[in-house]
Parts: C-alpha cells; sequence; structure tokens
C-alpha cells in the first residue's frame, strides 16, 4: 500500500512516486509546497516548523525518515526513538497536508557514493566530533528536496550548523529553493526542545539546564563582557556542573563557524555541545 488516508484526511505517503502524482496538482496550480524534514520523534519545537510553514505556502509536506548515513554510531541509529503513532497524531493536530515516511529502500535503491564540498564549516564544531555526518545530512535532504521538489524548507536553528550546511548544499546544486530557520522552542525552564530529551533521567533533566543558562549569560552579559571572559564564564558554569561533559562552547561567526574574538558588525552565535550523561545535546543563541 502506497498511501494509506487516515482518519482528517491526513495522508501518509511511502514512495517517491505516489508523492510526486499527488502533488502535481498543486504543481499546475502553482501553489507554493513547503517541506519539514524530519527524523521523527517529533515534539512542539517539529510542531512549530509545521505552524511556520502553513503561513508561508500553500501545501506542507512533512518527511520522516530515519536517515543511516548521517548516523557515525551505529548505536545511536539503534536507539533513536521512533514513536510512530505519537507523530502521526501530532501531524494531524497541527494540520499537516501529507507526511512522507519512505522506507531505506525507497530512498537507497542502490549502494551510493556522496561527497560533495560543503566549505570549511563542515569540518568543525559537530564536524569534528562527527565525522562525515553533515555529507549524510546534506545527501537525504537533497533525496527529499527531489522528491517533493518544494518552494520552501523549514529547519530548526536548534542545528544551526546543519542549517548552514544545507544551505551550502542548496547553493553547490544551485537550487532554486528557499530554506527558513525557525527559533528554538524551548521547556519552561529554558531547555531546548530535542527528540533526545527522553533519554535524559530526572538528574541529566536537571543538570542538562546548566547549557541554556551559560548561553543566556553570554546573552546578557555581551554588551558589557569581552569574549575571552564570557567563554571562561560559560565554561567554568557547564564544567562545574556534575554529571556533564563539554564538547565545546564557541562564540562563532554565522557564516563561517570560526571562533571569534572581536565583537565587530560580524553576526555571531554562541554554540554548544555537551554530554548530559549518556546524551549528547546541542544548544545555541544567536547574539547580535
Amino acid at each position: 500500500m502506497h498511501t494509506e488516508i487516515l482518519k482528517l484526511g491526513l495522508e501518509v505517503i511511502n514512495t517517491i512516486a505516489a508523492l510526486k502524482m499527488l502533488l502535481q496538482p498543486s504543481k499546475l496550480a502553482k501553489q507554493k509546497i513547503a517541506l519539514v524534514p524530519t527524523m521523527g520523534a517529533l515534539h512542539k519545537g517539529h510542531v512549530s516548523l509545521i505552524k511556520i510553514a502553513q503561513q508561508n505556502a500553500d501545501i506542507v509536506v512533512c518527511s520522516i525518515f530515519v536517515n543511516p548515513t548521517q548516523f557515525t554510531d551505529p548505536k545511536d541509529l539503534e536507539k533513536y526513538p521512533r514513536p510512530l503513532e505519537h507523530d502521526i497524531e501530532m501531524l494531524q493536530e497541527a494540520g499537516c497536508d501529507y507526511v512522507f515516511m519512505p522506507s531505506v529502500k525507497e530512498m537507497y535503491p542502490v549502494p551510493e557514493q556522496w561527497h560533495i564540498d560543503l566549505g570549511s564549516a563542515e569540518f568543525v564544531l559537530e564536524g569534528e566530533f562527527r565525522k562525515g555526518h553533515y555529507q549524510g545530512v546534506t545527501q537525504i535532504v537533497k533525496k527529499l528536496f527531489d522528491a517533493v521538489d518544494p518552494d520552501l524548507a523549514f529547519f530548526g536553528q536548534k542545528d544551526f550548523q546543519q542549517v548552514l550546511m544545507i544551505r551550502n548544499m542548496v547553493a553547490y546544486f544551485g537550487l532554486g529553493l528557499q530554506i527558513i530557520s525557525c527559533p528554538i522552542i524551548r521547556e519552561e525552564d529554558g531547555l531546548a526542545m530535542s527528540s533526545r530529551n527522553i533519554h535524559l533521567s530526572a538528574a541529566d533533566r536537571k543538570n542538562a539546564l546548566v547549557l541554556s543558562r551559560a548561553l543566556q549569560y553570554v546573552t546578557d552579559h555581551f554588551a558589557t563582557d569581552s569574549i575571552d571572559d564570557l567563554l571562561d564564564q560559560a565554561k567554568q558554569m557547564i564544567n562545574a556542573t556534575e554529571g556533564v561533559t563539554l564538547d565545546y562552547f564557541t562564540i562563532a561567526d554565522t557564516e563561517t563557524l570560526l571562533p571569534e574574538c572581536e565583537k565587530d558588525s560580524k553576526q555571531l552565535v554562541a554554540l554548544v555541545a555537551a554530554k548530559v550523561g549518556e546524551t549528547r545535546l546541542i544548544d545555541n543563541m544567536i547574539l547580535n
């Protein structure tokens, strides 16, 4: 069965051919099509992307696909949450038009080589800790773009480096679509929403708050303190928190992701990654 229609009219499509056929009338009618690519395990952050997409387009397609080529650790791929019924329910409530849920075989019918030039920003921060990760990300996102042929695609700012890599991939292929980065959605206590948060124990959950607190400290003191002082203070806060192992905390140029020492006119972003218990979390805040 390539397509199933659920009550409330949300359509789940499993093949590229069925998706293209369904979207053809919208294309002919010159309707704007938006894509929200996800790996499932949806939360309010994903719903916010759907809502922003609905304001900017006529048709919203959400894809759910846990992409094997972007996992640098097979164990991580294995334990990635896949609560499909819950995801479908959330998308129905959000009023999403179509869900594209292909199999691995559908997206990778034959083994393939993929390597493109994503610029030097590929190799810093997450690129250093998860080598090859962004090649896998851009490989699947390009496939999703080819399947949907959207006018707009929406991504969360939480994966700041990922959005930059996808923009670079779009430029590399000269694709005529707009990439829109949407604000991070946080829990009431400041923790950035993430599909990985379900792996946090109660103690981890509490300790994880130091990441957003450190970022907030940098944001609040950015006008008055030097970058060196801000970094020292943020790292101290994180290193003093039990059960949290810092991978990096940096204040970087938003385009190159290289560390910046001066607060000149460039746009800067503070980015952090740390292991909290057994779970690796990332977060960021744009500074100026």
